[in-house]
């Protein structure tokens, strides 16, 4: 794996991933930023989303969930004396699917934040990771929906 990042201007960064997709980061104004790109802890926080939530798909399907859409809400906290790490980190998965078995569903979300995902151990060692989850019946969904008309 491999990036690079690239000085523009202010505290602003462009980057380029091991797939050549771009990205920005950025300071807050209050830090002198022009707020015109993702925070380098924000990114943090979208990295543990996303590797938790390809882990959700990937054994979830595996365990033949039958997953329709996944949400992941974070939300951070950060110490408030430099460098700020993250101190407590929640993580809310809202599961959309069909007969979805909340046992198995916490079964892959444990294998996700304890077995495969890289964000989730590194994290680990410096901060609190706690989560919950939510399911939808997507019939449930489509029912509501067909009742607005």
């Amino acid at each position: 794996m491999e990036i690079s990042l690239d000085y523009k201007d202010g505290l602003k960064f462009s980057g380029h991933s091991t797939w050549g997709h771009e990205i920005t980061t950025d300071g807050s104004k209050k830090a002198g930023g022009a707020e015109e790109g993702y925070q380098p802890a924000e990114l943090m926080l979208f990295a543990l989303a996303g590797c938790t939530g390809i882990d959700i798909v990937n054994i979830g399907r595996k365990m033949r969930l039958d997953i329709k859409d996944v949400n992941i809400k974070i939300i951070g906290e950060q110490d408030e004396k430099p460098p700020r790490p993250f101190t407590n980190v929640h993580v809310i998965y809202t599961v959309i699917g069909r007969d979805i078995d909340p046992k198995k569903l916490e079964r892959v979300i444990d294998l996700g934040m304890n077995g495969y995902c890289t964000v989730a151990a590194t994290m680990k060692g410096i901060a609190k990771i706690s989560h919950e989850y939510k399911i939808i019946e997507e019939n449930l969904i489509h029912d509501e929906t067909s009742n607005l008309r």
